[in-house]
Parts: structure tokens; sequence; C-alpha cells
């Protein structure tokens, strides 16, 4: 077997295998489609929650100093002009006035012309207007009247949510610092130019964890999370050559950090952020505090004077870390003259654990195989499959990241042993359906 990526088209390929198999689609697709807005299917459901619990576990069930919170979308509205979302949230944007496109003006270099794909807008020959600051925030109305007093915006991100509960959730929980709050949810951004599938979207999720630390202890607890979160991936199983850190320097950290590395994955499109880790020192809670005059320092018996925690920020985008997997599980193999794709997804993630089959559809394999799906299904998301050739099946398996197949033959209904094939190493074990149920468990959850 030899390994047949093409990076060219590895993204036309993946949108394709993401369609034909349930992953994601095009939302609204039957009229047309909506930009940039993506809807996820069976397959791609199940990966994004399994995705979503890893990381939940990982924060917070196998902690004790990190409590959970779900905030809700939308907030008082005076909560973005005190962050600065409302005043300094831009990108500046740039028209074509031939083919009427928009482009961020810092990523001309990275975009195509409207009109002319294989060339940037500098090359087009096309007219560009001066830079213009454009606000990404959504805004809506609240209530029946729509006017200037009933304006709140869609939430841009979740960590906002965060900070004006850092007081409820520290005196409910009784945590004292070090301590992090943990959430995983929706954040809208009306993107001028987003793109490479679900990379860049203008409706995402969020999965953030703020830790709240004695502001001489920072330093400390920046490096902690840098090598926590560094871990975490190469627990999810991805190819760590592929990733690398990159450190802000001093014209492109945020105007709230003092220090910030991202992790960047090596796409088909090149080195790109995939989560931050930010040192956001006390200016989140220092400017709520004196907006609110809610006293938001900290002090307890190990500390004489109260404080302002500094806050050190990990935030991964949830469908950007599920491309990930995407990009970096898709293989192309080349097996008798054919080429079969495999996804190569970990059975951590997976969307289906396992595909319960049946040799034949007969001398009683599928009633066994049926027994066998019904037990083990109450613990494992399983896919039970009996239309087709064997190989067909493995295939489709293969193509939709189930790690292993489990098939019935004729010596089951002798032995009641069953073949449990893997799928990346291809090596074929019997094993009994105890046996079987104990194997899954360990793959899943060690």
């Amino acid at each position: 077997m030899s390994s047949n990526k093409n990076k060219n088209n590895l993204m036309d390929k993946i949108v394709s295998l993401c369609k034909r198999r349930g992953f994601i689609f095009p939302s609204s697709e039957i009229y047309g489609g909506l930009t940039s807005c993506w809807d996820y299917g069976p397959l791609g459901a199940e990966l994004k929650r399994n995705l979503k619990d890893f990381w939940w576990k990982a924060m917070t069930r196998s902690r004790n100093d990190i409590e959970g919170l779900d905030a809700a979308i939308l907030m008082h509205p005076q909560v973005w002009h005190t962050s600065g979302h409302v005043a300094e949230f831009n990108d500046p944007m740039i028209d074509c006035k031939t083919c009427k496109a928009r482009f961020r003006e810092d990523k001309l270099e990275e975009s195509q012309c409207g009109r002319k794909p294989s060339k940037k807008p500098t090359e087009c020959g096309g007219e560009l207007t001066e830079a213009r600051q454009f606000n990404l925030m959504f805004k809506t109305f609240m209530g029946p009247v729509e006017d200037s007093s009933s304006v709140i915006y869609m939430r841009p991100e979740t960590a906002q949510g965060i900070y004006v509960n850092f007081l409820n959730v520290k005196n409910s929980s009784r945590q004292k610092i070090p301590f992090g709050i943990a959430q995983i949810g929706k954040a809208f951004r009306n993107e001028i130019t987003p793109g490479n599938f679900t990379f860049r979207t203008r409706e995402f999720e969020q999965m953030e964890m703020q830790f709240f630390v004695h502001p001489s202890e920072d330093e400390k607890w920046f490096e902690y999370w840098r090598e926590e979160r560094w871990k975490w991936y190469e627990e999810l199983g991805i190819n760590m050559a592929k990733l690398r850190w990159h450190e802000h320097g001093p014209d492109e950290l945020a105007h709230y950090a003092k220090s910030a590395y991202d992790v960047e994955y090596e796409y088909p499109f090149g080195w790109q952020e995939l989560e931050g880790v930010h040192n956001r020192t006390d200016f989140d809670l220092g400017r709520h505090m004196k907006a609110t005059k809610k006293d938001l320092r900290y002090q307890d018996d190990r500390y004489k004077e109260k404080f302002i925690p500094y806050i050190i920020e990990t935030s991964a985008g949830c469908d950007r870390t599920l491309l990930t997997l995407l990009v970096d599980g898709y293989d192309e193999v080349e097996i008798k003259g054919e080429i079969r794709v495999f996804m190569r997804l970990s059975a951590k993630v997976a969307p289906i654990k396992a595909a319960v089959l049946p040799l034949v559809k007969k001398e009683g394999m599928p009633e066994y195989a049926i027994k066998v799906h019904e037990e083990l299904k109450k613990k494992f998301k399983l896919f039970y499959d009996e239309s087709g050739a064997i190989g067909r099946r493995y295939a489709r398996m293969d193509e939709a990241g189930c790690p292993f197949c489990i098939t019935i033959d004729g010596d089951t209904l002798i032995d009641n042993t069953m073949t449990v094939r893997d799928r990346d190493s291809m090596e074929q074990t019997r094993m009994t359906v105890e046996e079987i149920e104990d194997f899954l468990d360990k793959k899943i959850n060690d």
C-alpha cells in the first residue's frame, strides 16, 4: 500500500466526501445555499459531539479546578461597549469597483479576484476603493420596536459571558484562585472574506477556557496551558509534525494581551491558526468592574490584599478543529490497482465506533449479527450493514472514519467468535462479544 495524498485538490475531495458520507452539507442547499454556512449531517453531528465531549472531559471532568458554564448568546449590549467590540472589533475592508467583490485589506495577497480567480485583487486591473473599517458583529433587535434603543448583538465570542459570570461561578462553586471557567457555545462574526470550507464561517462554535490567576503567577500558568493544549492535540490523534507554535510579535498582539501564542496547523491552503493561548492580564475584569461598579477583585486567606485576577485564555474553534481532523485523517491508498479513501479518525472521536457486518445474508448470520449489534450499541455508536459484498462494506466504513469492523461468518455460529478488522493496520483478530466490548472500551476511553 502506498499513500497518494494530493494537496492541490485535497480540499475539493474532502468537501465531496463530507457531502457523500453525511459529514457536512451546504446550508439551505435546496434554496441555492447560503454563503459560508454549513449543516452537519449524521456523521458530522456525531463527530462534532464527540469532539466537544473530548474537550469538555479534558477541561472539566478530569480536573478539580475548572467549572463549566453555558452563558446566553444574547447579552446586555453594554457588555460589548465595555469589552471594546463595538468600537474596535473591525476589519479593514476594500471593494473592487469592477467586480464588486469585497476583501480584507490585510488579506489581499491571499484573496482571489471575483472575475479572475487565478489572479489576486491587486493583479486583475480592477480599481480598488480606499480601506474603511467594517465592524464584524451582527446586530438584531430585542422587543417589538426596531430602533436604536432595542439594538443588541449576536455575541462574536463566548469569553465575555465567562467574565461577567466570574463572581457567580466563584461564589457558587467555592473555587479558589487559580481556577478556570470553561464554555462551549455558538459565536457569530460577519466575516468579509469567509472561506476554505468550514475554516472561516460566519456562524461557528467555540471551545474556550478562561483561567484566573494571581498576577505574580501569570507567566507560570501561561506556559502550563501552552503545554496542556499541545498534549491535548496529541491525544486527539493529530499528526504532530503538522503542528507548530506561532508567537505573536508586538505588531500582532491584541490590545488586551501581554503575550499570545497560536497553535498552527499546516492545511492544504497553508499554515493557519487552530487555537490561541493568550495572557489577557486584568484587562477584561478591570473594564467590567469599572463599567458596572461591581467589585471583581479577589481575596482569600493566602493574599493580604485584594487584586483583579489575570486571565490565561485558551480559545479553540470547534468547527475548525473538526475540519483539521478531516484534513489530517484523509488518506488515499492504492489497493489492487484501485484508489481507496480512508478517513483515519481516532476511535476517541470517530462518529461510528464499529460496524457489525454479517458475511452473507443467509445461514443465520444476519440474525446473529443483529443480536451482536443490539448488545454492543448499548455502550457504543455502531452501524449495521448487510448490503453488498463485504469488501465494499469495508470501504464504506473506511470512508466514514469507522475504526473497526466486526464480521460474523460461518465460524461465529460454531464458536461465538467474530473477526474484528482494524481500519489502519488491516489486522483481523477473532474475539467473543464480551472481548469486543472490552476492546472497544479501551480503544475509546484509554
